[in-house]
């Protein structure tokens, strides 16, 4: 599975991905600063999942018309030692995550 990490998080979480995931940072693409649907459109092409903590994002856009699945972490700040304790169930949701779905991922989840 190809996964997408958004600007908003620490690059250094694709260490905590397992290893069968192929991740690549919005930055490492040259994508910083795209408005969330130029992003969508393009990371729909290429990616299968995009990592984000942009709560706006499912309210932003029309995500049915995008063939990624998205997950959305919920964390007390986008700090690495904040999100690293959610990244296990990130792994876990991934394997499930169907296209234009939208999966909130928490501490609590």
């Amino acid at each position: 599975m190809r996964v997408l990490l958004d600007e908003n998080l620490d690059w250094r979480l694709v260490r905590y991905f397992d290893a069968d995931f192929q991740v690549t940072t919005v930055s490492q693409r040259g994508w910083k600063g795209m408005r969330n649907g130029e992003l969508l459109r393009r990371a729909s092409k290429t990616f299968d999942a995009l990592i984000t903590m942009d709560k706006g994002i499912e309210h932003q856009q029309n995500l049915r018309k995008y063939t990624i699945g998205i997950i959305l972490i919920s964390a007390k700040s986008n700090r690495l030692q904040d999100i690293e304790p959610a990244m296990r169930r990130v792994n876990q949701v991934l394997r499930t995550l169907e296209p234009g779905q939208v999966i909130p991922v928490s501490l609590n989840t």
